[in-house]
């Protein structure tokens, strides 16, 4: 199992299959020696026991007090391994949460990628919520607001991209209703304008390169007809001013 990029040599599946199953059972186990981790394993240490050792991350060995000279039996090591590989996980899914804003699914999704255990995932997962680092109401709400506003994608779009990342209908619905029609038909007008003066030809050339383009940024039809309409006014009104100028000069 690999838990984090760097591909860590001492994790607790190595824990496992390498160290604590080959520790004898039933008797005292004391801790001969504490080594820090160098390089890429800083923050983790290999405590020795005589000819015996594992790794854990240093918060992992402060919380069980695993120190040079204290005792352990080999179950007690086993609930040891456990616990440093569900903090092992949270660790994980601190990284890859301090990149940017994460929804549940992602961050599942991520820790399964490096073969935890279902059940460790779903223990981070409790963890994040109650710690309210991960809020997937939160999440819809901000990313609807920034790609309709700052990206100018349509409700269509946003609404299929938090379904893709896990957000519930109910949740997606809430953020969405957070637009008003006037947020989203500024943000249809501005990328359709844009659009509109870049084509070449007339206005029929232009509505027809414009329309399917709102469409596929996730407008509605009515909004991509209203634009496209507004527009096709604008420009009707300007060729008319245009030609009433012409007849004064003449």
């Amino acid at each position: 199992m690999q838990l984090d990029d760097e591909d860590d040599d001492y994790t607790s599946e190595a824990n496992k299959q390498q160290g604590i199953s080959l520790f004898p059972d039933h008797e005292e186990l004391m801790i001969t020696r504490v080594e820090q981790g160098q390089g890429r394993k800083r923050g983790r240490y290999i405590i020795h026991f005589g000819p015996y050792s594992l790794s854990v991350l240093e918060d992992v060995m402060i919380k069980y007090n695993m120190f040079k000279g204290t005792s352990f039996d080999k179950k007690e090591l086993e609930n040891i391994v456990i616990a440093d590989e569900k903090q092992q996980a949270y660790v994980l899914a601190l990284r890859y949460l301090g990149r940017k804003p994460r929804t549940r699914q992602e961050i599942a999704q991520r820790l399964a990628q490096k073969e935890l255990d279902q059940s460790v995932i779903d223990e981070v997962m409790v963890r994040l919520q109650r710690e309210q680092l991960v809020d997937d109401d939160l999440y819809a709400r901000q990313w609807a607001r920034q790609r309709i506003t700052s990206q100018r994608k349509g409700k269509m779009w946003v609404r299929q991209e938090l379904r893709q990342k896990g957000i519930s209908k109910a949740a997606i619905g809430e953020a969405l209703g957070e637009i008003t029609d006037n947020e989203e038909w500024e943000s249809a007008l501005t990328v359709g304008r844009k659009k509109w003066n870049q084509v070449r030809g007339d206005i029929m050339e232009k509505k027809r390169k414009t329309y399917p383009f709102l469409m596929r940024r996730g407008y509605s039809g009515d909004m991509t007809r209203r634009v496209v309409n507004h527009l096709t006014a604008a420009e009707q009104d300007v060729a008319s001013d245009d030609e009433e100028l012409l007849q004064w000069e003449e």
